[in-house]
């Protein structure tokens, strides 16, 4: 039996304080509906029979139901059966955890995760050995790499119904663990150290409050905090290590000054006094003694000297659909294509027929 396909989509990201100060856009119920239904017509196309997707209360499952159910009235087969899951539904990210845990314990071959990268990190915090798939429609879309939802659900579905190996649909990554007060909190791009305790609004958008800085990836085509450690030093998915960034605040001198784009539209002064390589399994005791943790770009932890912290880059942490070698395989075997026979070109493909005869 094919397995199922979770999906979680977040009708909720893409609300924070950067559609204030910055020139983040957001995105709508029936636009986030719409790339769920681009997901499930991948994945129908790919043998994907059944998904289970996280209900909300905010009419999100409420429009892709329609959606499926229009294109019945009009005899299409073109979506998978799609089942609610049975869970209480609170309005915070639990749910998120609690749907990606039921995934995982049902079975699903995959989970595809429609948000930022706090609906991600989410995920993946509940979700174990079941690969993720991550589309963007929040804020800070680090860890999602830009994809055409179609092709999202054109490559998973290939993953999860066999047609390409393990070995090769699915990735290992990287993630940072933050230990402190005894509890493991994990960020899948960066922790950033703030000197500011009041988490507040959580999203960052103040360099003069930036101290430290620690990235599993920098992209410099990204937006965000692991933009600025791109901008030093780039840093991709698969490098067996990550980078430690020192900024220039509390009198430190500037070794380097970027213009960072910390957020979308919003591109700011940063000096930074120094950075290094950090391997694997290092565990590092920030310099900061008081302040606040920012996990992929939000606050969450506010801290004091009292209180032991260490940051630690962890290989092989879980798993994603790699959707571009996915892609590949499926161009270069064929897994997509049906070849028919031409009766018009003679001996030989159309092509080599119409060079013979120029």
């Amino acid at each position: 039996m094919t397995p199922s396909v979770g999906i979680i989509a977040n009708p909720f990201s893409a609300r924070d304080i950067r559609r204030v100060v910055a020139d983040a856009s957001g995105v709508q119920i029936a636009e986030r509906a719409n790339a769920v239904l681009r997901v499930l017509a991948g994945l129908y196309a790919c043998g994907v029979r059944h998904a289970v997707m996280m209900p909300d209360r905010a009419g999100l499952m409420h429009h892709v139901l329609r959606g499926i159910a229009r294109a019945g009235n009009q005899g299409l087969q073109r979506y998978p059966e799609v089942a609610p899951l049975d869970m209480p539904l609170f309005g915070t990210v639990e749910d998120t955890r609690t749907a990606a845990a039921l995934m995982r314990a049902g079975g699903a071959g995959a989970i595809v995760a429609l948000g930022g990268d706090g609906t991600h990190r989410a995920v993946i915090s509940a979700c174990a050995a079941t690969p993720i798939a991550a589309i963007s429609t929040g804020t800070n879309n680090a860890f999602a790499e830009q994809n055409e939802p179609t092709v999202v659900g054109l490559a998973v579905g290939l993953a999860v119904t066999g047609q390409l190996p393990a070995a090769l649909a699915f990735r290992a990554n990287k993630r940072l663990d933050a230990v402190i007060g005894g509890q493991t909190h994990i960020a899948l791009v960066d922790i950033a150290l703030v000197s500011d305790r009041h988490v507040g609004a959580k999203a960052l958008w103040k360099p003069e409050t930036f101290r430290e800085l620690y990235v599993a990836f920098a992209d410099p085509t990204l937006i965000g905090m692991s933009a600025i450690a791109g901008l030093i030093e780039p840093l991709s998915r698969r490098d067996a290590f990550g980078l430690q960034v020192i900024f220039a605040g509390e009198g430190r001198a500037a070794r380097a000054r970027l213009r960072a784009p910390i957020a979308p539209g919003l591109i700011a002064p940063i000096g930074v006094a120094d950075w290094r390589r950090i391997a694997p399994g290092e565990a590092i005791v920030p310099r900061l003694e008081a302040g606040s943790l920012a996990f992929d770009g939000e606050r969450e932890i506010a801290f004091s000297r009292k209180d032991k912290v260490s940051i630690t880059l962890r290989e092989g942490a879980f798993r994603s659909v790699d959707i571009a070698a996915c892609m590949r395989a499926a161009a270069t075997q064929g897994l997509l294509r049906e070849d028919t026979p031409n009766e018009d070109a003679g001996d030989g493909p159309l092509l080599m027929a119409a060079s013979a005869s120029s």
